[in-house]
C-alpha cells in the first residue's frame, strides 16, 4: 500500500525526531508536522494514538489532523509510546507525558504557543490523553488548554453496563477490552493498585482540568465510562462538550465515514477543534 502524503502536496514539513523519555527510560520518537507557510507560533495538537494499548504508531492518526496543519492552523506532534504487553504501565503514559513536556519546553524550536496546547487521542489514545492531562495538572507542567477525548478507554474495572454488553460481537467487545487492559496492567487490572493516570476513571478529583471535548458511540463498550467521566468533570467545574452518537459503534466514523451519523460526528468535532485553535 502506498504511504499517504503527509506533506499534503508540500504544505506540511514532516520530521521524525528522537527526544528524551522519562528518567531512566529510553528515548521516544515524535512525529512533528509543521506548516510550510505562515509565521507562527501555532497552537499544538499533541496526539496519543489509539490501538488498545497494544498496537499503533505515532503516525497512525496523522490523517485525522493533517488538514489543520496544511491550512496553517496548528503544529501536530504524534508520540510513539511504548506498547503493552512488552512495556506495561506506567511505560505508555510516562512516554506520552515525556513527549508533551519536551514539546512545551521546546516551544521555540517547534514554533508553538505553549499556552495553546491541545492534547487529543482516540480510544486507548483517548485514555492516554486524559491520563496525560491529569499528569500535567498534578505535576504542574505544562499548561494544557484543551483535551479532546474520542471514544476514550478510561476504566479497567468493567463495572458499567456498556463494558459488559458486547460479547463476541461489535468492534472492541468486552473480550478485546479485557485483553487490552490485562496487557497494560497484568494482575493489577481491576484491583486497588491501578494508577489514575493509567485508568483516569479512577481519579477522584477532576477539578482544574482544561475544557474537554468527549464523544462516544451509543452502542460501544466505552459509552458509560466516557459519559460518567464527562459528567464528573462537569460536576468538578470543568467545561465539557459531550456528544453521544446514538447507534454508533466503536470507530464508526472511521469505518463508515460516508454514513450520516459519521458525517455529523466529524463535523461537530471539527468545529470544536477549529474553535480551540482560534481561541
Amino acid at each position: 500500500m502506498e504511504k499517504p502524503d503527509f506533506t499534503a502536496g508540500g504544505k506540511v514539513r514532516v520530521e521524525q525526531i528522537q527526544v528524551p523519555g522519562a528518567e531512566g527510560a529510553p528515548d521516544i520518537t515524535l512525529y512533528v508536522l509543521t506548516p510550510t507557510t505562515g509565521d507562527g507560533p501555532w497552537p499544538l495538537l499533541y496526539n496519543t494514538h489509539g490501538g488498545g494499548m497494544i498496537i499503533g504508531t505515532g503516525e497512525t492518526e496523522i490523517p485525522f489532523y493533517l488538514d489543520y496543519v496544511a491550512e496553517g492552523l496548528a503544529v501536530f506532534v504524534g508520540v510513539e509510546y511504548r506498547l503493552a504487553p512488552e512495556h506495561p504501565d506506567p511505560a505508555p503514559i510516562e512516554d506520552c507525558y515525556a513527549g508533551l513536556v519536551w514539546s512545551a519546553q521546546n516551544a521555540d524550536r517547534l514554533n508553538i504557543d505553549p499556552e495553546r496546547i491541545i492534547v487529543c487521542g482516540t480510544s486507548a489514545g483517548g485514555g492516554l490523553a486524559a491520563g496525560t492531562t491529569l499528569l500535567a495538572r498534578d505535576r504542574g507542567f505544562p499548561a494544557v488548554a484543551r483535551q479532546i477525548l474520542v471514544c476514550p478507554m478510561l476504566d479497567d474495572r468493567f463495572e458499567t453496563p456498556s463494558s459488559q454488553m458486547l460479547d463476541g460481537e461489535g468492534a472492541w467487545d468486552r473480550n478485546d477490552n479485557m485483553f487490552g487492559w490485562t496487557s497494560l496492567l497484568g494482575d493489577r487490572r481491576g484491583g486497588p493498585e491501578v494508577s489514575i493516570y493509567a485508568a483516569p476513571a479512577r481519579a477522584e478529583d477532576l477539578s482544574g482540568l482544561p475544557h474537554a471535548y468527549v464523544d462516544v458511540g451509543g452502542a460501544e463498550t466505552f459509552r458509560d465510562e466516557a459519559i460518567i467521566y464527562a459528567q464528573r468533570m462537569m460536576q468538578a467545574g470543568v467545561s465539557v462538550d459531550l456528544h453521544v452518537w446514538a447507534g454508533g459503534f466503536h470507530g464508526f466514523d472511521l469505518m463508515v465515514p460516508q454514513a450520516a451519523i459519521s458525517q455529523a460526528s466529524m463535523y461537530v468535532r471539527d468545529e470544536f477543534i477549529r474553535r480551540a485553535l482560534a481561541a
